[in-house]
């Protein structure tokens, strides 16, 4: 059984969808579920001024970090970038915006983003550099910080299994933030390991139903790449 929503490759999944000044929500964390395939299509499409939305962006010389060294996002909203060297360096020249986001902040504000939620209230952030400009408010007698949802252009999403009609299983750590960023985007572009046939995957071990998927493919990976290897002797 076939599906409209299953593409060949990252290129024409992409088709008509990229363009200057889009909204990305990307999956991973660190280089951990990350869509590499997507994002090499979109270091080669050349389409620049991007606010990407991740935990972090890469590392030097892969995934986000790739468009970094392109020039090609104009603002990052993440919560952790000590792993890029690029990142520092685009970021103190002031040639990078950048939004910091608690980690825990930013996964909600993405989820709140794909449940029509528009803000919610935290404790994490008060009194800090991240309340500045927000509202805030006391509730019994505590004080909280407003949090915006956080919606984008696209989602770009990366799963160990999918079938044809888009339900994905994600793969112990790797689910991460994948799921609420594929919600949070009014496009949602996913590759995967394994591309199965509509009944191939158990119903109840599904992690994302097909419904919040637009475009589908199975990505061709060389490596898994380690951030940090530790060996013993």
């Amino acid at each position: 059984m076939s599906s409209k929503k299953v593409y060949q490759n990252a290129h024409e999944a992409m088709q008509g969808i990229l363009r200057d000044g889009l909204t990305i929500l990307s999956g991973g964390f660190g280089i951990c579920g990350i869509a590499e395939n997507i994002t090499e299509e979109i270091k080669n499409s050349k389409v620049k001024d991007l606010t990407v939305v991740s935990n972090n962006c890469g590392i030097d010389g892969y995934g986000l970090g790739t468009l970094l060294q392109t020039r090609q996002i104009k603002k990052m909203i993440s919560s952790y970038v000590g792993e890029n060297k690029t990142f520092e360096e685009q970021y103190l020249n002031g040639d990078l915006e950048l939004e910091f986001s608690p980690q825990g902040t930013l996964a909600e504000r993405c989820r709140a983003g794909g449940a029509g939620i528009p803000a919610f209230y935290t404790k994490t952030g008060v009194g800090t550099v991240i309340a500045e400009g927000k509202e805030t408010k006391v509730i019994d007698g505590v004080e909280y910080l407003m949090e915006r949802a956080i919606k984008g252009d696209l989602s770009i999403i990366k799963a160990w299994k999918g079938d044809h009609s888009g339900n994905l299983i994600f793969r112990k750590a790797a689910r991460n933030f994948n799921p609420p960023m594929a919600k949070a985007g009014n496009i949602c572009v996913v590759e995967v390991e394994h591309l199965v046939e509509i009944g191939d995957l158990d119903p109840d071990h599904i992690h994302l139903p097909g419904i919040y998927v637009d475009r589908i493919f199975e990505g061709t990976y060389t490596e898994k790449k380690i951030e940090f290897v530790t060996l013993t002797e």
